[in-house]
């Protein structure tokens, strides 16, 4: 019986230590992670999202989403087409509250501004005006809006041609960030497109774009996972400035990360994981980035692997990991976008049929 007890004892503590093994996650001997699953609360209204597409953390670290209702199947708008008692799809834009309560949600079609084919980008700027893009074929536009869902402005207009010189239109738009001293909004352009675009905030006239190494961007068929290429990859699929002034830019295909003063002259470059290949698809590495405001790492989202990579700013070293291919809480399938709140807590958004938002807890 003792001997029975002693094993039984053992096989506890080693479930245990493998749970927590696999559960915690970060660098080696340093800052670890830990999925939260149940931050998120229970959606009102029987609503339901779709591909989350985009996140954003506000100056008051509530979340924002972007997601694809029309993303939704069938079997998952029961509700909405009377044959189940759930449900319906949740409006596009979603802000929740620190404990992952929803505070409020809108978006859609609407008067005197044009919606998009297909929902992907979301930007919080520091007076609360939310940036929203889209990737859809014909979308060239990006919109604001006032935190309530007022609209203010649009860039662009919808279409089919596209050209990465264009100064009027974008090409299928991923992602934003603001300069909020100088007036001026970056646009990664994008999934059709090959460059950054800057527009003035307010006004939405153009002012300045560049491609990649801060070169003239051309249209064309390139060649894919080539971290030495003179030209971004499709799609273009980040803009974020960080602490020290400069621009990073995801080039997601490419498996680079560029670094550009904010007028377009290049810095430096970080290669990452560059084995990563996906012929079909397009896939790569740098799907998304974010910079830890308490330390000098990059998290930098890679939905390929389906990981969140630590990177040493200075280097580019993959420093650890967080997460796997898979539906558990802490895995991902198709890992899109990431960002992070005042006390270095990430949050993460997946798309394809993941359609999920997940919380990683920083550990003290």
């Amino acid at each position: 019986m003792k001997l029975l007890i002693f094993i039984c004892s053992l096989l506890v503590a080693i479930s245990q230590s493998y749970a927590a093994d696999t559960r915690i996650e970060g660098i080696p001997g340093g800052q670890k992670f830990e999925a939260n699953p149940f931050w998120l609360k229970p959606l009102p209204n029987q609503w339901i999202i779709g591909q989350v597409a985009g996140i954003a953390i506000d100056k008051n670290d509530h979340l924002w989403i972007v997601h694809r209702p029309n993303s939704l199947a069938p079997d998952e708008l029961g509700l909405a087409n009377k044959n189940a008692k759930c449900c319906i799809a949740a409006p596009p834009v979603i802000e929740f509250d620190k404990n992952g309560k929803v505070l409020q949600a809108w978006g859609g079609p609407g008067q005197g501004y044009d919606w998009f084919e297909n929902e992907h980008g979301i930007y919080i700027a520091p007076n609360g005006d939310v940036w929203l893009a889209g990737n859809g074929k014909s979308d060239r536009q990006i919109l604001k809006f006032t935190k309530e869902g007022k609209f203010l402005l649009q860039i662009g207009s919808p279409g089919l041609e596209q050209n990465s010189n264009d100064t009027k239109n974008l090409g299928r738009p991923a992602h934003m960030d603001s300069d909020a001293a100088a007036n001026e909004i970056f646009v990664a352009d994008g999934y059709q497109n090959r460059r950054v675009v800057v527009f003035d905030s307010n006004t939405g006239a153009y002012k300045r774009h560049w491609g990649a190494y801060g070169g003239k961007p051309a249209d064309g068929i390139f060649e894919r996972f080539n971290t030495k290429l003179e030209q971004f990859g499709n799609p273009v699929h980040c803009a974020r400035l960080l602490k020290n002034g400069q621009l990073a830019v995801c080039d997601r295909a490419q498996n680079r990360l560029q670094i550009f003063t904010k007028d377009g002259r290049f810095v430096r470059q970080l290669e990452i994981d560059t084995d990563t290949r996906d012929n079909k698809t397009g896939w790569g590495s740098v799907y998304d980035v974010v910079e830890d405001g308490k330390s000098h790492y990059f998290y930098v989202a890679d939905g390929s692997n389906n990981e969140i990579k630590i990177v040493d700013q200075k280097t580019g070293q993959t420093l650890g990991t967080i997460g796997r291919s898979g539906r558990n809480a802490g895995d991902f399938h198709v890992l899109h976008n990431i960002a992070i709140d005042s006390q270095g807590n990430l949050y993460t958004s997946e798309v394809d049929n993941a359609k999920r938002v997940q919380k990683f807890d920083r550990k003290k």
